[in-house]
């Protein structure tokens, strides 16, 4: 007789263990512990064989049933119950093994481990940023694929979305790390090739007007202000040059400055929205070098409205061109401009845990609606006025280690 769910509760254990027949070899063995355990005996190949479907009640007894049937299909189809489970079993576990294979090699996988390689020694602002930027923007779209599943149509699809929404640089940038951790990956036989390097950014994002944005590294900054400092031209743009990379500002706002923009006791210069590329006013927190700086140029300047009057005519500003052909002269051609001390300033006070609004503010890049214009222009202006003494302080310091190498050399 089948057995019955009050027969299967309650049997209790024995001395020894016994079984209960619900048919067809189906039983429930019921072992001296009180565990009470589903076993299934038949024959194959003239062989005695017992399978086993798992304990009661977490097998419950329609389910056994119903697995029971199945197994005894199989065994009349020819096959061996047991040896088919085994080998199912091992092809679950094959699949488990080479899905972990795979996943070892998924983009996402091997981005994470460049991260942990490529962040020592980085800020840890601009380590996450990385991360950030990763998370968002590049894995939901081929973080799962397999490094070499990854076409360079797909990498173009991550960038131009990027740059659909405003954000060009991000997007060079999003295109710069992707080939950095595919490089990482060849290195490493993670990956046999880099569709980044397929193309570059500007084979695909829109031309964006730009400025000469040529600029030296960071390990070349001690020796370009050494040279700076040695400037052995007029006086003027040697002291130009300085301001330009204490206060980083564009070079049309720095050479056209009129004296009343300057607030010597306040330790600010402030940048009338005419003056300004963006339109809005812009504050300049002068740090204690640039107040220095200000002074000798106020000497200079004499009774001229102008803090860089020209050469021969002291009612207009000087020449576009001189600050750029100083650089020329001391050997940066094609190296350094103006603008690369924002490239600069840009860089390193995002890599020194400066926030990066507070960064963009000050080199005027904030987007700005008609109606918050009038009032961003001082946001922030406590935690910028500290940015700025620091950058100053660093430019010191680089200053100094170049004058150490030179000495040593």
């Amino acid at each position: 007789m089948p057995l019955t769910l009050k027969q299967i509760e309650n049997a209790s254990p024995k001395t020894k263990p016994y079984k209960l027949s619900d048919g067809g070899g189906l039983c429930l063995l019921v072992s001296v512990t009180g565990a009470k355990l589903w076993r299934w005996r038949y024959c194959f190949d003239g062989k005695e064989k017992m399978m086993a479907f798992g304990e009661y009640p977490a097998l419950g007894l329609k389910d056994v049933r119903e697995l029971h049937f199945e197994a005894r299909r199989i065994l009349i189809s020819g096959s061996d119950p047991m040896a088919k489970r085994k080998a199912e079993a091992q092809d679950k576990q094959k699949a488990i093994r080479d899905e972990q294979r795979e996943s070892e090699k998924s983009f996402e996988k091997i981005a994470r481990c460049w991260w942990d390689w490529w962040a020592i020694g980085k800020s840890p602002r601009h380590a996450e940023t990385v991360m950030n930027r990763l998370e968002a923007d590049v894995f939901p779209a081929i973080g799962h694929l397999s490094a070499d599943d990854i076409q360079p149509g797909q990498v173009r699809n991550i960038i131009t979305a990027i740059e659909a929404r405003g954000a060009s640089d991000v997007a060079k940038r999003a295109h710069q790390t992707i080939g950095q951790i595919f490089r990482f990956a060849i290195a490493r036989d993670l990956a046999t090739r880099n569709p980044a390097g397929d193309f570059k950014p500007r084979d695909v994002l829109a031309a964006v007007e730009s400025e000469n944005f040529a600029r030296v590294d960071e390990t070349d900054l001690p020796e370009l202000l050494v040279k700076m400092d040695n400037y052995e031209g007029d006086a003027l743009t040697r002291l130009g040059l300085k301001l330009m990379a204490y206060c980083f500002p564009r070079t049309s706002e720095l050479i056209e400055t009129p004296w009343t923009e300057i607030d010597l006791v306040r330790a600010r210069w402030e940048i009338p929205r005419e003056r300004m590329k963006m339109k809005t006013p812009h504050i300049i927190p002068l740090s204690r070098q640039a107040v220095d700086v200000l002074k000798a140029l106020k000497l200079l300047a004499g009774r001229s409205r102008l803090v860089f009057p020209g050469a021969n005519d002291k009612t207009i500003p000087m020449s576009n061109n001189t600050l750029l052909y100083a650089l020329y002269r001391l050997g940066y051609k094609g190296r350094m401009t103006g603008h690369g001390f924002r490239g600069l300033a840009s860089t390193i006070l995002n890599e020194n845990d400066f926030d990066e609004e507070h960064v963009d503010l000050q080199l005027a890049h904030m987007k700005r609606n008609k109606v918050s214009a009038a009032y961003n222009h001082a946001k922030y202006l406590k935690q910028r006025t500290a940015m700025m003494q620091w950058w100053a302080d660093y430019l010191d310091t680089q200053l100094e280690k170049g004058n150490a190498a030179t000495l040593n050399h």
